[in-house]
């Protein structure tokens, strides 16, 4: 995969692309991510990116000519050839489409992404209406730019390319990775799947760390009870955290009665 970053803060990126997961894939040759100056796109002496808005208002807006230079430099411009090849320009921007993981395992398939870091008070509205395949907002809060945004974004698709993670089946477990999302087809177990739900507890040795105990079931050796245990508790941790993923998270049977139990105050104490 290719993706392409264009920001007026190059250097922002010199930490997050050259340490862990992203930095294995480079390595590898999985990822080729490369970080554009969208000042070297301008023509005047003071490398101007930004203008006041028509019409008046507070703050400065990003100016289309270098965006669109800088994106046509790249050859990435014409909509219908970059669906041909399986590309798209996003524009990060706090009025754009909320950020998930399903977006996440969406973009991991495409070949390339390139990304529009946004600045100031935003971004000429021409760059998202006829230059941007789509708009992203990592959140519904306002950040000073969109080189975090798109350090995040860079991060969460990165690891979803095949032979990112050490172990494939890492990404299957994690949180918010619905059943579709699972490469094997399988449903959610003991041990990947989270079906969209937040993911189960995790403990590792000592089992007794200053009085605060290990679950006794989890090295019971019993599978069933394991994995009934690790859905139950990720169904408790949604329902305090996010329950609002259990509106579009695929329930079966068993799940609806362990989420009648946790409602019905049961607690733990019948699967322990």
């Amino acid at each position: 995969m290719k993706i392409d970053i264009v920001t007026i803060f190059p250097d922002f990126f010199r930490g997050p692309l050259d340490f862990g997961i992203i930095r294995r894939a480079r390595e590898a040759g999985l990822a080729e991510i490369a970080v554009h100056d969208l000042r070297a796109f301008t023509r005047d002496r003071h490398k101007t990116v930004d203008d006041r808005p028509f019409g008046g208002g507070e703050g400065m807006v990003l100016k289309p000519e270098p965006i669109f230079e800088c994106i046509e430099a790249m050859g990435a411009t014409a909509r219908a050839e970059r669906t041909a090849r399986n590309e798209s320009v996003i524009l990060l921007s706090a009025q754009g489409k909320r950020f998930h993981q399903s977006i996440a395992h969406g973009l991991a398939k495409l070949n390339r992404i390139v990304l529009i870091c946004g600045r100031y008070e935003g971004v000429d509205e021409r760059v998202g209406q006829y230059l941007a395949d789509r708009e992203l907002s990592v959140g519904d809060f306002v950040l000073s730019g969109g080189e975090i945004g798109a350090a995040l974004i860079v991060d969460a698709v990165t690891r979803l390319i095949p032979g990112a993670l050490g172990n494939d089946a890492s990404a299957q477990q994690e949180s918010f990775t619905a059943h579709g999302e699972n490469p094997t087809g399988d449903g959610p177990n003991s041990t990947c799947g989270s079906g969209g739900l937040l993911d189960y507890p995790h403990y590792t040795r000592p089992a007794d760390f200053r009085g605060m105990v290990v679950p006794e079931i989890l090295s019971s050796g019993n599978h069933d009870e394991i994995r009934r245990w690790r859905r139950k508790t990720a169904l408790e941790k949604t329902l305090r955290n996010r329950p609002d993923l259990l509106e579009e998270a695929r329930l079966g049977k068993e799940d609806e009665k362990l989420l009648a139990s946790i409602k019905a105050g049961a607690g733990n104490n019948d699967i322990q």
